[in-house]
């Protein structure tokens, strides 16, 4: 953790929803004249395109069908903890993007399923914001996690993810269901034992429950909307949280345990908002005075 230079880390499996909370975020930092820095999680994986495949198959070949983006294995966390660190100490670093798709392509310049070259953080930001699958990995090896100010989980029920993902690599990657339930079952070890563990050491989850249907996630025609859901709201630390004035400015909310707090799910954009702007106010202002 760092007071002249905080981080936020944004944590959630493939699917989750993360690049959504992300816009929240990038709502909230414009609003509040906050200048972030962003990093993503793909940046830090280990292969490339090319270079994940070829690793998958020698794996597979040696008996091992658990090999996934989602192992730590399969990702540079070191370098990712360095780069937590180093920006917690002098705010700067340095990062690169992965390439995706064509649209992406035309953008960096850069083949899909390459990375862009490393370059450096821009000058005098307020904080860094990373969005992810490993922002809050503890192991024998890293421990990211103790390097941010402020941890949040994404996480959906895990059938709801499994929709949102098989919909998403569908119409944005052009995969079939079969592809992406394939995918699905490979990463289900490292899903249990790599992401898992991490929503232990957010500070605050927000889990999409959808009360619509989905014991089929494989067949499900739409993605439940935020209509059809609820989100739970996991606070790892209640003291200091105005459950009551989030519960008269949501309406149709209401307090599950003493810690949580259960919202329509067409209100989580409002939640994050009135929850997650003092958090970020705070972090903006100690580390703009420590710095002074």
């Amino acid at each position: 953790m760092s007071k002249k230079y905080p981080i936020i880390s944004v944590v959630g499996s493939s699917g989750a929803g993360t690049s959504t909370v992300k816009a929240t975020f990038d709502q909230i930092f414009r609003r509040e004249g906050v200048k972030a820095v962003s990093i993503e999680g793909d940046a830090f994986h280990r292969f490339n395109r090319a270079d994940m495949k070829a690793e998958l198959e020698r794996r597979y070949a040696a008996g091992d069908a658990t090999f996934s983006h989602f192992s730590y294995e399969a990702n540079a966390l070191e370098d990712l903890e360095r780069v937590f660190r180093e920006y917690g100490e002098t705010g700067k670093g340095r990062t690169r993007r992965y390439v995706h798709d064509a649209n992406e392509s035309a953008k960096y310049g850069v083949e899909p399923g390459h990375f862009t070259d490393w370059a450096p953080f821009e000058e005098d930001t307020d904080l860094l914001f990373y969005e992810g699958l490993h922002g809050c990995v503890t192991n024998d090896q890293v421990n990211i996690a103790a390097h941010a100010d402020l941890k949040i989980g994404v996480v959906p029920v895990i059938n709801l993810e499994w929709i949102q993902k098989i919909h998403r690599d569908r119409a944005q990657r052009g995969y079939t269901t079969e592809a992406v339930t394939d995918v699905i079952l490979r990463r289900m070890h490292a899903y249990v034992h790599c992401i898992v563990p991490q929503f232990s050491q957010t500070d605050i989850n927000f889990q999409r429950v959808p009360v619509v249907d989905t014991s089929n996630p494989f067949i499900t025609r739409w993605i439940p909307t935020p209509d059809e859901s609820l989100i739970v709201i996991r606070f790892r630390n209640p003291r200091g949280i105005d459950f009551p004035y989030l519960t008269s400015m949501i309406h149709g909310s209401w307090m599950s345990r003493a810690n949580s707090i259960v919202i329509p799910g067409n209100k989580q954009d409002l939640a994050m908002q009135l929850i997650l702007t003092p958090l970020i106010e705070r972090l903006v202002r100690e580390g703009r005075r420590a710095r002074a």
